[in-house]
């Protein structure tokens, strides 16, 4: 009791001095020299952090409800609740708290009714909560209770149904639901009761990220909030939802205005081909009479469908090119009645992620990376920004901005991040914004967005972060972003070793964001100067930039680092350029056995699930589309040339020690790959050491797990660098 009175007051007196602060009563300096010493982060700081996403406006704009996850270390999880914020004020109010995970918040149309997702029975499952005033007027109560779980949820806009997603057995799917509901517990408990565990594949994507496949497909169902059974919307032996998140924004499906359509991304066909095609497709279903009808024909790939406030055109993300992940999004409009589609986009060089009708049905907002930040922008719905992108406005300017709701008076609420400080909740008011916005790419900024929430503040004031500097440099072909973060107590007549941190994808990018994996401030305060560039490939720098990277993995990104590490040396004078290491995962992983290949420059290095042998990556790997797009099959005439970046045709040039990490179930980058770099590192006698964590995938998510990953890094590190 003492501890959570403890909490509780400490929460209290963070919103009262954040309050002060806001209102002008205190000053930053004021609050800081009221709270205990500043001290540089440390790696228990990333547990201690609460997690905060998915921010859901309420229809009137008066509420939010927000996901906040905590970290319970001694069960090595997160325990996510549902908080409830005021926008008139006041302290956020835990609304949902249970023993098990609960999250995913979705309003119904008159703010009446709050749903969201629980494992509380063991499983999730749709729950609802009566709302009045801002607070619960009821008990939850459990709407759906399918063996097979419910996520995703949403209210149909009249309020009288919800449909949600469940992985159920195609071969039962088309039965009613009471006998498919049995016979999907049957197999599943046949399953996991028989003591042969073999399993037997006649098609590839038999196992993905972090699974091996079961044979269930993601499928829509809508159920009556009054009671019976839930129907099954998208029988077959297809995704109704894509099982990538490469192809995933939001929830993936809409309602119709009308209540009597989904619109719905369905996975490629033919089946057999999923592994290698992009080919997702825009479909919708009439709920009455269970047609489905085909809306989109692009050979790329099509989805995250949103209908227009009238009903008249559905909104949706697309790429152009097949086979390429990492091909530009647009915003795609289909017209119902014509049955015609255009692009708002295409003279834009963003890729736009989650998109959403303004109330007015003037813009689709949508998300969107440019230079490092991840930000809000209106692109006008009737097709205006289509020759000319000066008529898209930006909404908000820094920062990575995600997960964004609106409500009926234009209010947006969302998320923000920046890489001094984890996610809290933020609202603009769009009507606002738009009339104080000048157009993108002309000079002024929109006004700052208003913080509702602050967590993390009184635990934030306890810490000294350092200001990360936006760097600019002379890359191979043009001018490339990096970051630069100080490591705290800075010294400018010091002298520090540096770590160079490579990020994955390869079309990804460090951005202004806070990650509690590879966190810029946490390896500073290790005493380290940190550099984390933007090579060639990166996103949100322009789409020709982005393609730059493919075919040519140890190319230009490889030169684009080496320049940044060139201007970091003869720039900065407090870098000892004696003293540096290189750090990365997936790609950034295969950058840094690149990199041990081809320089000696670095002391050590330390590379995360990253490739190293093209040809065994191909062979193992599961999403074949992304290598066959990268590097090509192996036996095309082409392989032979691209495995001149292969790191393992070159490792009787490795000099450099090098900690090697690779996760069990990770089915992106195989396990043989780091396997395979060890095993030679270890032949040719290079220092090195395998950390292997045979129960995380492609990242490493739990939380005891990371902490033995941070310090495993932290001590190799201190070995080679000091400090």
């Amino acid at each position: 009791m003492n501890t959570l009175h403890a909490r509780y007051c400490a929460q209290v007196l963070a919103y009262c001095l954040w309050g002060m602060l806001c209102f002008g009563v205190l000053s930053e300096e004021s609050i800081a020299q009221n709270t205990l010493q500043k001290r540089p982060i440390a790696v228990e700081d990333l547990f201690r952090l609460k997690r905060v996403s998915e921010a859901q406006i309420s229809p009137d704009g008066k509420y939010i409800a927000v996901a906040v996850g905590e970290v319970l270390k001694a069960e090595n999880r997160v325990n996510t609740d549902i908080w409830l914020v005021a926008l008139s004020g006041g302290e956020p109010v835990k609304i949902v708290a249970t023993s098990r995970s609960d999250n995913h918040p979705r309003w119904s149309s008159d703010g009446k009714l709050l749903s969201y997702i629980s494992t509380e029975s063991g499983t999730p499952q749709v729950y609802v909560l009566e709302m009045k005033d801002g607070k619960p007027t009821s008990a939850p109560r459990q709407v759906t209770t399918l063996h097979t779980g419910a996520t995703r949820q949403q209210f149909s806009p009249d309020g009288t149904m919800i449909a949600f997603v469940s992985s159920v057995y195609p071969e039962f799917s088309d039965k009613p639901f009471v006998e498919a509901n049995r016979l999907n517990k049957e197999t599943m408990d046949a399953l996991d009761n028989s003591a042969v565990k073999a399993r037997v594949f006649d098609r590839l994507l038999y196992r993905h990220w972090d699974s091996w496949t079961d044979g269930t497909r993601q499928h829509l169902f809508v159920q009556s909030l009054s009671g019976g059974e839930p129907k099954n919307c998208t029988p077959g032996d297809r995704e109704a939802v894509p099982s990538s998140d490469t192809f995933s924004s939001g929830d993936d499906y809409a309602w119709s205005p009308d209540s009597k359509e989904l619109a719905y991304t369905a996975s490629p066909l033919p089946q057999r081909e999923e592994a290698w095609s992009t080919n997702h497709d825009v479909f919708t279903v009439n709920l009455q009479t269970g047609v489905r009808k085909q809306i989109t024909t692009n050979p790329g790939a099509d989805g995250a469908p949103c209908y227009s406030p009238d009903g008249k055109f559905i909104a949706y993300r697309f790429q152009a090119t097949p086979g390429f992940e990492a091909d530009k999004w647009q915003i795609g409009i289909y017209d119902r009645a014509k049955g015609s589609t255009t692009s708002l986009t295409s003279a834009w060089d963003y890729s736009v992620g989650q998109i959403e009708w303004s109330r007015d049905g003037k813009y689709i907002l949508a998300e969107a990376e440019e230079n490092a930040e991840t930000l809000l922008w209106a692109v006008p719905a009737d097709g205006s920004a289509k020759g000319h992108s000066k008529n898209i406005k930006k909404l908000v300017t820094s920062g990575t901005n995600t997960g964004f709701s609106i409500a009926q008076n234009g209010t947006i609420a969302f998320t923000q991040a920046l890489l001094t400080r984890p996610a809290e909740v933020f609202t603009i008011a769009l009507s606002t914004a738009l009339s104080a916005v000048p157009n993108a790419g002309a000079k002024g900024e929109p006004p700052a967005p208003t913080q509702r929430t602050a967590f993390n503040q009184m635990m934030l004031n306890e810490l000294q972060l350092s200001q990360p500097e936006k760097i600019f440099f002379q890359g191979a072909a043009t001018t490339v972003q990096a970051w630069l973060v100080r490591p705290p107590n800075f010294d400018a007549k010091k002298r520090y070793p540096v770590v160079v941190l490579i990020h994955g994808g390869p079309q990804g990018a460090w951005g202004n964001t806070w990650s509690t994996r590879w966190n810029m401030q946490v390896w500073a305060a290790q005493g380290y100067v940190v550099v984390a560039p933007n090579p060639t490939g990166s996103t949100g720098f322009g789409q020709a930039f982005t393609n730059g990277v493919s075919k040519d993995w140890g190319g230009k990104p490889f030169v684009d680092i080496m320049k940044c590490v060139d201007y970091v040396v003869a720039t900065y004078p407090f870098v000892d350029s004696s003293q540096m290491a290189a750090a990365g995962a997936s790609y950034g992983g295969y950058m840094v056995n690149w990199i041990a290949t081809q320089t000696t420059r670095f002391k050590t290095l330390v590379t995360h699930c990253g490739v190293f042998n093209f040809t065994s990556m191909y062979l193992t790997t599961d999403e074949v589309w992304f290598d066959e797009w990268e590097h090509g099959k192996p036996w095309d005439a082409g392989f032979a040339e691209m495995e001149k970046h292969s790191p393992h045709k070159f490792v009787q040039n490795i000099q450099t020690p090098m900690l090697v990490i690779h996760d069990g179930n990770d089915f992106r980058v195989p396990l043989q790959e780091g396997m395979q770099l060890f095993t030679a590192l270890q032949r040719r006698g290079i220092p090195s050491k395998f950390l292997y964590i045979p129960n995380e995938g492609h990242w490493v998510l739990k939380p005891q797990n990371s902490e033995f990953w941070h310090t495993t890094i932290f001590a190799w590190l201190k070995e080679y660098l000091g400090n």
